[in-house]
């Protein structure tokens, strides 16, 4: 069992900079792989970025390319979203999630999920 926890979040002015971190505990850390979702109303779970267990690999939606970045620390059993040029379309709860199995971009093939943090971009 992993509990995650999202933190970071909040309002920011169009062009500006956020990093969220997401905090595990319960099983070891570096045998998940970890993602970020983001979820805005009246919009289906998206992903936004994928890290592999010892986080040598990522993969990035292509709305955040180049704007997002994806790390993880596994002594600190964090993983982080640094969020660069933010846009008004970034508006949404953004949701950290933990997968036994190697990084997916399917919600639904997530063994674990934090909460959500709400992040809202003002133009």
């Amino acid at each position: 069992q992993v509990q995650l926890v999202e933190s970071g979040g909040g309002l920011v002015q169009a062009g500006g900079s956020l990093r969220l971190s997401c905090v595990a505990s319960g099983r070891a850390f570096n045998t998940y792989s970890m993602a970020w979702f983001r979820q805005a109303p009246g919009k289906e779970r998206e992903f936004v970025g994928g890290l592999s267990r010892d986080g040598g690999a990522t993969r990035y939606a292509d709305a955040v390319k180049g704007r997002f970045a994806i790390s993880r620390d596994n002594a600190k059993n964090t993983v982080y979203l640094q969020m660069n040029n933010l846009k008004p379309e970034d508006t949404a709860v953004y949701i950290c999630a933990a997968r036994v199995a190697v990084w997916n971009t399917v919600p639904g093939r997530y063994d674990y999920w934090g909460q959500g943090i709400q992040v809202t971009v003002s133009s």
